[in-house]
């Protein structure tokens, strides 16, 4: 009996309920298509209007994306990379001094986030004017670079992805493809890859060596001429002395391209057998399509932000009549105003 008693008023609570929606339907259906309109109206006006002065402009986020190499990193190997690169405080804050924890994705994600960094972008791009900065410069740039530009890394597959995010795509896709360049350099500057940095080495050893040898070529052609035609150098000394001093210099030049053309191949084949620990799969694009905002969901929230505040506003309203119909409260009203 209690149960069905129990029932029966939660039946006429749920009825008292739809009776006050009903009785305030106009009020509900007129917020909530004020509310539909109005965030409609603020959505395309916001398209009307050029995107520097738009309140709602469309943003663009163009992203570039890095394999980062972190089987080989140990702490011991990755901390005296950094040391003597004169890094060293920077290993134990990026969180490479503990033996056995340390990554280089880690590093990664850390030097996108430094003071050298973030300058370099805002001294490149000058985003003070850009942004139009006036007090703390150069906190209050890099405040703003950061919340526009974002470097995350992906365990699963090793890619570390760089993104930012502004109004016009072609400036974003340029912060992105700098930040890349960036990042590349200073791995190459700290020595982490190791077979990269001796193979650009090589690659300028074996230039100068072959500029050595043609510059040699060039002489002993030269002395061979004057050789043939019985000349003889200003001090008196036989040219075919000095053919033959340029010719063992030129032997021995061709010995160090040999040499250094070997290694270079060999280095070649070998680095195509390993992953670099900074390797750039990805440069960023300019995008044809919008990253935000998103105005359909814009209109959807202002509009249920509506509904909701209507049916709140009914049964305030239901609730302050009802208080006005009853005497008891309206005395107690009296009494506190009293």
């Amino acid at each position: 009996m209690q149960d069905h008693d129990t029932s029966l008023v939660d039946e006429i609570d749920l009825l008292d309920l739809v009776s006050v929606l009903l009785k305030r339907k106009w009020l509900i259906i007129g917020i909530s298509t004020i509310a539909m309109v109005g965030a409609l109206g603020y959505a395309i006006g916001s398209l009307l209007l050029p995107p520097e002065s738009s309140y709602l402009p469309n943003e663009y986020t163009p992203k570039a994306h890095m394999l980062i190499n972190d089987s080989s990193s140990s702490g011991g190997g990755m901390a005296s990379m950094l040391a003597s690169s004169g890094l060293g405080g920077l290993a134990s804050l990026a969180g490479v001094s503990v033996p056995g924890g340390s990554t280089y994705s880690a590093l990664a994600v850390y030097l996108a986030g430094t003071n050298s960094f973030l300058d370099s972008v805002v001294d490149k791009f000058n985003l003070v004017e850009r942004y139009e900065i006036r007090k703390s410069v150069r906190a209050e740039s890099r405040k703003a670079l950061k919340e526009k530009l974002s470097a995350s890394f992906d365990e699963d597959s090793g890619v570390l992805s760089i993104s930012f995010t502004d109004i016009d795509p072609a400036f974003a896709q340029s912060v992105v493809n700098y930040a890349v360049d960036y990042m590349e350099k200073r791995f190459t500057e700290m020595g982490i890859d190791n077979n990269k940095l001796q193979k650009e080495n090589l690659e300028v050893n074996i230039q100068n060596t072959y500029d050595e040898i043609i510059k040699l070529e060039a002489e002993s052609m030269n002395l061979d001429r004057a050789t043939s035609r019985g000349s003889y150098t200003t001090n008196g000394g036989s040219l075919v002395l000095e053919a033959t001093r340029i010719k063992r210099e030129l032997e021995a030049q061709q010995a160090v391209y040999t040499q250094l053309k070997t290694q270079y191949e060999l280095l070649k084949v070998q680095m195509a057998s390993e992953t670099p620990v900074f390797q750039v799969l990805e440069y960023a694009e300019i995008p044809d399509q919008k990253s935000g905002p998103s105005r359909g969901m814009l209109c959807i929230i202002v509009t249920f932000a509506g509904f909701f505040g209507s049916v709140f506003l009914a049964f305030v309203l239901n609730a302050i009549e009802n208080i006005k119909k009853d005497p008891v409260a309206m005395a107690k009203l009296k009494g506190i105003k009293e």
